[in-house]
């Protein structure tokens, strides 16, 4: 009886294969943008970086849009995020780009921090 071979497969949702092709085609390209997105926020009162804008701003990348703090993170951090990861405030504002304020995570760890915040407030140690 011949034995068949059976290669491991991992599934690569659409937002795992865009920031991979992004960083292996384009990554130097990106990092200079995260950067001028950056230089572009303004900083508040809590060292929080952030546009003029009611709702995150969003950024287009070669065809593909993201939230300005989802691209700022990975792009500099070099992650490649799913789906399934959220890229957390620890500041608790979402218009916030500051890379210092960015981290990534499950839902449910950013419910937690929303649980912890409505209890304690921000924490001042990390501003």
């Amino acid at each position: 009886m011949k034995h068949q071979r059976i290669e491991h497969f991992r599934f690569e949702d659409e937002s795992e294969e865009r920031l991979r092709i992004l960083f292996e085609q384009h990554h130097e390209e990106a990092r200079t943008r995260a950067f001028a997105l950056i230089e572009e926020a303004r900083e508040d009162e809590n060292g929080c970086l952030v546009s003029d804008t009611v709702t995150p701003r969003k950024v287009r990348f070669r065809g593909h849009q993201y939230e300005v703090y989802r691209f700022v993170y990975c792009v500099l951090n070099e992650v490649i995020a799913s789906r399934h990861h959220v890229v957390r405030h620890r500041c608790h504002n979402r218009l916030c780009v500051n890379p210092e304020h960015l981290i990534i995570g499950t839902q449910a760890d950013n419910k937690h921090d929303d649980w912890d915040y409505a209890a304690y407030g921000v924490d001042p140690n990390f501003l």
